[in-house]
């Protein structure tokens, strides 16, 4: 092997011979199959948003993958969370409380077809990780997984991020150990759908107001002010790049639809005040037409309901009154059914696991008869 090829960026090979050889690849587009919204800096694949991550597979006796955590991984609150798969089972779920921390995800006597995937369980708000290197004992190497014939972009609130899925009950309050977003009715969406996916989620974001426990606006908890970046976290990339500050590239990942769940935490704000409930659904046609500005062709459903629907006839009013304005009758609304008591409760009163399955329930033939996906 040449020297030249041992300096490539993207690979080096730190054990050969004719039977076998430990390679180190980076998370490039070449080696891995994206997931989500994801930046390349410094040589390390950040991730920010929930879902966020990689999947790859390769024939091999041994995989590790080195992670990267930033600032926020050494305090004591808001570590991000992760999940990795190995043929379809989670076979690390950890807390990134170091910058770089090495994982060892399978290993085997003998070569075995593998399938890894790398999951960003926490949401983007409060901190980032990157992928660093993954190791393989492989003489082929790694490869992306194929992409899946359909794409789903879903944009939403805590709901959509897992916020307590994992929480003992309504009692336990916000920490990103008990968000898991692959426990969502997005998540379960799409696996069932066998979709390709993006999520841009945000707990405690509205459309014209965040969450707010004083009838007053919150207008730093806006989700279309950030819906056209990598990402917006306390955290930073390589403790240096703010992902609000990069804008996101919408030729990476074209969706065939757009599913958009947001007006919780407006309703915090608009409660039954018919002048706030008129300006959700004005400010609602603004963000609809910035999603149509990005995405020319994808078909776009508006939902809401599933921690109170009483902002949904609003929602309606403002997808009627979108395609009256524009002419665009490329999108639906469906209102979801209001969580019930005997599915139980995450923490502060979110979705558990059973009301986000019975979400997806109803999601997924509206999904399929909107896009006439068999």
């Amino acid at each position: 092997m040449s020297t030249e090829e041992t300096k490539r960026t993207d690979l080096s090979i730190t054990a050969t011979n004719k039977e076998e050889a430990t390679q180190t690849f980076k998370a490039t587009e070449k080696h891995v199959k994206i997931i989500g919204r994801t930046y390349y800096y410094n040589d390390v694949l950040w991730l920010a948003l929930s879902g966020g991550g990689v999947e790859f597979s390769f024939i091999g006796k041994k995989a590790e993958v080195t992670i990267k955590g930033d600032s926020v991984a050494l305090s004591d609150n808001n570590q991000a969370r992760i999940g990795i798969y190995v043929n379809g089972k989670r076979v690390i779920d950890d807390m990134v409380n170091k910058t770089l921390k090495t994982y060892t995800l399978f290993e085997s006597e003998s070569e075995q077809d593998v399938t890894v995937r790398i999951i960003k369980l926490s949401e983007a708000a409060m901190s980032t990780i990157g992928i660093h290197g993954i190791t393989v004992d492989s003489k082929e190497g790694i490869k992306p997984t194929p992409d899946n014939v359909h794409k789903i972009e879903f944009v939403g609130d805590s709901i959509t991020c897992g916020y307590g899925v994992d929480g003992e009950n309504e009692q336990h309050s916000f920490s990103t150990s008990t968000e898991d977003v692959t426990k969502t009715y997005a998540y379960k969406t799409v696996q069932e759908l066998q979709a390709d996916y993006s999520m841009v989620s945000y707990s405690g974001y509205g459309i014209i107001s965040g969450f707010t426990h004083n009838d007053q606006k919150l207008t730093s908890q806006l989700l279309p002010d950030y819906y056209e970046k990598v990402g917006k976290s306390d955290g930073k990339f390589d403790g240096v790049l703010e992902p609000q500050s990069v804008s996101w590239d919408f030729n990476k990942f074209i969706p065939d639809l757009i599913v958009i769940n947001l007006g919780t935490n407006d309703d915090s704000y608009t409660k039954d005040d018919a002048d706030k409930q008129a300006e959700y659904a004005e400010q609602y046609i603004e963000f609809l037409k910035m999603v149509r500005r990005n995405n020319a062709n994808a078909t776009i459903l508006c939902t809401l309901g599933i921690m109170g629907d009483r902002l949904y006839p609003f929602l309606e009013q403002a997808v009627n009154d979108y395609t009256k304005e524009t002419g665009d009758a490329n999108l639906a609304a469906m209102k979801f059914d209001v969580q019930l008591t005997a599915n139980g409760y995450g923490a502060d009163w979110h979705p558990s696991i059973a009301t986000h399955s019975k979400a997806a329930e109803k999601l997924i033939p509206q999904i399929k008869g909107l896009m006439k996906w068999e």
